[in-house]
């Protein structure tokens, strides 16, 4: 049953031009040149993708960004069915953060195990088991997978990926050390460059449904425990340290990116995904959150429904 099914054009453009107002209230990341400027204040982007082949969007779809964070639950998910699927869930666990996504205390608290996938710790962890001769080569197998399963058109953005080289990390070469002194990454500079990689990849609100769509339903190719498995941890964990709150406001599996992108999984339903770059003190986009909240109560999405 597609409870979207009855959403119109109108509604959503509603939703887009009541959310800008919010948009001001959020932060742009300062720390990678290119998602600083100021101008990517003004877009603002909505693409529902429904499991029946129903489609509506506002805003500049065509817009191409990096996925940055979102990409580490399609990360997980490729690894799941490259291999033992025990493999890549030995090197991190399944606990929510209390903590920020690229925090240092949390790893140390945790005796530099990661405490799950979707913060940084976690992220580099697995980034560092892609299969792949170079950091490039791991790149381009993922998105090789997720573009030949999901029928996205992924691609790494190498103007992206030289800002983020632009201006050091400390946070994450500090991680990447006790990573590195506990045995869970080989190579500190190895770990680090294929996780910078494979954050640059970009593509549209169209590509980022579509990977959607692979959780949202059953697929031949996925195993349906590893679908449950990164549903769950979206869940508990996608918006870092406001994961809970949003479980409880919203009730849907969703995953953000510090380039302003956020990814909604609607069981049986389809996939919601928003683009707007202005960030609120956890890394999630603010003007970004709010319809997807506004659709969920509106046709009652949530999974605890």
């Amino acid at each position: 049953m597609n409870k979207l099914a009855k959403l119109t054009q109108i509604q959503l453009d509603r939703l887009i031009i009541q959310a800008r107002s919010s948009a001001q209230t959020g932060k742009l990341p300062n720390y990678i040149p290119l998602l600083s400027n100021p101008n990517r204040c003004l877009d603002l982007v909505i693409r529902v993708h429904c499991n029946d082949g129903q489609i509506l969007s506002a805003g500049a779809e065509d817009r191409r960004f990096p996925f940055m964070s979102l990409i580490k639950p399609f990360v997980l998910l490729y690894l799941l069915q490259q291999s033992d699927r025990s493999k890549a869930l030995n090197w991190v666990g399944i606990k929510s953060s209390e903590y920020p996504y690229n925090s240092l205390a949390q790893l140390e608290i945790d005796r530099s195990k990661p405490r799950n996938p979707m913060i940084n710790s976690g992220a580099i962890t697995l980034a560092a088991l892609l299969p792949g001769d170079t950091a490039s080569a791991c790149c381009q197998n993922l998105c090789d997978w997720l573009n030949e399963f999901a029928g996205s058109n992924l691609s790494l953005d190498p103007n992206m990926l030289a800002s983020v080289r632009s201006l050091p990390n400390p946070i994450n070469r500090a991680i990447a050390h006790l990573l590195y002194r506990s045995g869970s990454i080989d190579s500190i500079e190895t770990a680090l460059d294929i996780y910078q990689h494979t954050s640059c990849i970009s593509g549209t609100l169209d590509d980022l449904t579509k990977l959607g769509l692979l959780l949202a339903k059953p697929q031949i190719h996925v195993q349906p425990i590893d679908r449950q498995t990164v549903n769950a941890l979206i869940l508990t964990c996608g918006l870092y340290e406001d994961s809970g709150m949003y479980a409880v406001k919203i009730g849907l599996p969703i995953k953000s990116g510090v380039s302003g992108g956020l990814l909604a999984i609607v069981q049986s339903v389809g996939a919601i995904a928003t683009y707007s770059p202005p960030l609120d003190p956890a890394g999630n986009s603010v003007a970004g959150l709010w319809p997807i909240e506004q659709l969920a109560q509106t046709f009652n999405l949530s999974i605890f429904n």
